[in-house]
């Protein structure tokens, strides 16, 4: 296999070509630098044939639909994902793809971003675990991975013009984060800045994002390229960072050299970005294998057993779940005989065949009967339909309803505007259970529901969105054959009003304000002791499991947690172990608890095992705005392990030694702030009282608390309150003393 680096060409106009595609999915060949195709998408290949375009109208090649993001991220199982991953790469290479464009690791800030479907989570450590994992298998395979959609792009709406305001510290521990992971643990091939502005900025002209934090603080070596059709100015873009402008067929290469020859665009600045996308075409033709053939039905039954490890059992009141095999059961939906699969837009995939969940459950119950009781378009009698699924639900001994969104109901391209299950479903869902209180729902979903209108129903699987095989994976599940151990990666709410993003969503004239700041997600509800849903984490089994004799110690690492796990049930099961952290004393805000670290384990019937897992000083970190650093905190960390967020089994704390580097004191401190420190209160304290007097004698004379008052007074505007018993020259002093005694 070659390694030879092509040489790039020396003339501007030359390398400005190697800067836009050929067309919409290949890059140009320039000189002896080769052209690579690149396509989407992050759960299948579409690789589209005939015309092309980036909205998923055009046909592709028949390639597997693995469970989509919302769907894989509720396996909690970063090894399963590197799989998925692997998989992934041998049917680019197959198809003689060299990028393919994935994993999308936004952050699910609102439940109706349109396409939540193809992101991971609401948590940014989930998020990064997961996408490296998604990276390091697709890259296994010697084809690039395009890490998406950098950064802050979490509503369709306006999407190509909308700037998302985000404070600095929100942005860094949420927004940038699981970008970070993945590029520190993955190195991906590629970075795909994302259409919107970020705090007025386009992603696509933002220096700071494209070079100061991607490469200058993470360290990443690849190419960045474009959103397809995001980049408004190609001259600002390549001075910002950005390698490669998709797709091609514009005239933007023009613009580039015209710059260098105005002397507006340096031109070392055109070369680096042509060297990067030289060493991407060499890394591409590097990694290119002719001996791969892609074994359909084995990518299938992988999808099977993934889509299976995804779905979460929401609840089970009763024990309706499993089913008995060979059981009388009334299949009620229209999912079940035309199921819900995959996301619309720029990732859908052109499966290599579909399991049907009616055809699955029958070959578990041969007897299974149907009844399709709605419609997803509104054609057809919905009274004659709803009557015909409640006769087949009271005939039989048990009812499975699959209800869930129609694929116009959510997609790229839009956001939804309310988080209800279609009306019709809930009244059918209603009438079923008079006639069958032994019922079972299975959702199909890319977006979180308000699951409140389903509560009657004693069983609930959400299967969210399963790939292919999804339909097989249900049945397995409803049955027995398989034990649910998925957990959910996003709360589910109890209404759309309680969302941390509800009154700035999705923005209006082109400005999205992040005013929950860091509360995103299970965050936003615990800080506010907000009944939920279903909480972040959540998922039941068919067995039981405890936790015991948590452990924790702290080193440089980070902090290393160990908890022992016994499944005290009747069935060989997989628990999701997930820890979580508080700083009780911290000195800046922060929320209630936060994941830091999640490990699963398989156990039989009685069996313990246990699992450690280190939870990294990095993730223990909060970002200082005023240092402009990552600072990890001295103090005491609590450490608690649980099934979910809100099921917490045990805790523990440990002291860690931080990092932190005293902000010097300047003369726009606050009084508060200096009297807080020990050397400031030393150095002010009595300069404070001579001013001032005694706080009592101060409070009984104005009614008011004195010190309280005086804490928000900058010390450059005490100098003019003190009477002049404080200088300027006298506060610089001062200052200098206390800073070096800090």
């Amino acid at each position: 296999m070659s390694t030879d680096q092509p040489t790039v060409p020396a003339s501007v106009a030359d390398q400005a070509a190697l800067g836009s595609g050929a067309d919409m999915w290949t890059t140009k060949a320039v000189g002896d630098v080769p052209s690579l195709f690149v396509t989407d998408g992050p759960h299948g290949l579409r690789k589209q044939t005939g015309d092309t375009d980036n909205l998923g109208i055009g046909g592709s090649v028949p390639a597997t639909c693995f469970p989509p993001a919302v769907g894989l991220a509720q396996s909690w199982d970063a090894d399963l994902v590197e799989r998925v991953g692997r998989a992934l790469g041998e049917e680019c290479q197959a198809e003689g793809v060299s990028v393919l464009l994935g994993p999308g690791v936004n952050i699910k800030r609102d439940p109706r971003c349109g396409r939540n479907f193809e992101y991971y989570s609401e948590d940014p450590l989930l998020s990064g675990a997961l996408g490296a994992a998604w990276v390091r298998g697709v890259q296994s395979q010697g084809v690039g991975a395009s890490l998406k959609h950098y950064a802050a792009n979490n509503t369709e709406t306006d999407r190509m013009r909308s700037s998302s305001n985000v404070d600095p510290r929100t942005l860094r521990e949420v927004y940038l984060r699981p970008f970070q992971r993945v590029v520190e643990d993955a190195q991906p091939w590629t970075v795909m800045c994302a259409y919107n502005r970020i705090n007025g900025v386009y992603a696509s002209e933002d220096r700071w994002l494209l070079t100061d934090v991607l490469r200058g603080e993470w360290g990443f070596e690849g190419a960045v390229v474009s959103d397809w059709g995001a980049v408004r100015d190609r001259v600002a873009a390549v001075s910002a960072g950005l390698d490669l402008e998709m797709p091609g067929g514009g005239d933007t290469d023009a613009d580039v050299v015209a710059a260098v020859e105005a002397g507006g665009l340096d031109p070392a600045v055109v070369e680096l970005a042509a060297t990067r996308v030289a060493a991407l075409a060499a890394k591409g033709v590097a990694g290119r294998r002719s001996d791969v053939v892609l074994d359909v039905d084995a990518h299938h039954a992988l999808a099977r057993e993934v889509a299976a490890r995804c779905v979460v059992l929401l609840k089970n009141d009763g024990a309706v779940l499993p089913l008995a095999p060979g059981s009388s059961v009334a299949v009620i939906g229209a999912f079940a005989q035309a199921p819900r699969f995959q996301g619309g837009g720029s990732s859908h995939v052109n499966p290599t065949r579909v399991d049907v969940p009616l055809d699955e459950i029958r070959r578990h119950a041969p007897s299974a009967t149907f009844a399709a009781g709605f419609t997803t378009d509104g054609s057809g009698d919905a009274a004659a339909l709803r009557a015909e699924a409640v006769a087949a639900a009271g005939a039989a001994e048990s009812a499975v309803l699959f209800l869930g969104l129609a694929a116009d109901q959510e997609s790229e391209g839009f956001d939804r505007e309310h988080i209800e299950i279609p009306a019709e479903q809930v009244e059918l869902l209603a009438a079923v259970l008079q006639a069958q209180p032994r019922t079972a729902v299975v959702l199909s979903h890319g977006g979180a529901l308000r699951l409140a209108p389903l509560a009657g129903a004693p069983a609930l699987l959400d299967g969210a969105l399963l790939g292919q095989a999804g339909g097989a994976a249900v049945a397995d599940v409803l049955f027995g054959a398989v034990n649910p151990s998925g957990r959910l990666a996003e709360t589910a709410p109890t209404r759309l009003e309680d969302t941390p993003a509800f009154l700035n969503f999705p923005g209006e004239r082109s400005q999205v304000y992040y005013g929950e700041g860091l509360h995103v997600g299970y965050r936003w509800y615990d800080a506010r002791d907000a009944a939920v849903g279903f909480p972040f984490g959540h998922g039941l089994s068919y067995t039981s499991f405890e936790h015991r004799d948590l452990t924790v110690s702290a080193s440089e690492a980070g902090i290393t947690a160990s908890v022992a796990v016994v499944n005290t049930g009747e069935r060989a099961g997989r628990e999701v172990v997930q820890f979580y952290v508080s700083v009780p004393g911290s000195s800046v805000t922060r929320p209630v608890r936060e994941l830091k670290g999640f490990a699963s384990l398989d156990l039989e019937p009685g069996a313990e095992g246990r699992v450690e897992v280190l939870l990294r000083a990095a993730d223990l970190s909060y970002w200082d705005v005023a240092a402009d650093r990552w600072v990890l905190e001295s103090g005491e960390y609590e450490v608690t392990v649980g099934a979910s967020s809100r099921d917490l089994r045990a805790s523990a704390t440990v002291a860690v030694t931080g990092d932190e580097t005293p902000v010097p004191f300047t003369p726009e401190s606050t009084l508060g702030e200096v009297l807080a420190d020990a050397a400031g209160a030393e150095a002010f304290g009595g300069l404070l009282t001579g001013v001032f007097g005694s706080s009592e004698s101060s409070e009984d004379a104005l009614g008011m608390d004195m010190a309280k008052m005086m804490a928000s007074i900058p010390l450059e505007r005490f100098v003019s309150l003190s009477g002049g018993k404080l200088t300027r020259a006298g506060l610089a002093d001062k200052l200098a003393e206390v800073n070096a005694a800090r």
